[in-house]
């Protein structure tokens, strides 16, 4: 489920959804705006997910201290 698996491929695991989320988030976007464009371009290359799975990958990233959430923003977290 984090990790890409025999069943499972790298664009629908954890760690590639959040790849793709901290390319959205190089600059500070709410939670609302970053759904929108991740599921916009997921939808484009015809491969979508679903909102629980983009919650999913944004609670990892905030686990691994990789993005924080302030003022309503969600970032890249500063070194």
């Amino acid at each position: 489920m984090i990790l890409p698996a025999k069943h499972l491929s790298p664009e629908r695991s954890i760690i590639g959804i959040g790849a793709e989320i901290l390319q959205v988030v190089s600059m500070p976007k709410t939670v609302s705006e970053t759904w929108t464009l991740v599921r916009d371009s997921r939808v484009q290359i015809g491969n979508p997910i679903t909102f629980d799975w983009f919650v999913l990958a944004v609670s990892w990233l905030y686990a691994i201290s990789a993005v924080e959430l302030i003022d309503g923003h969600l970032q890249r977290k500063q070194k």
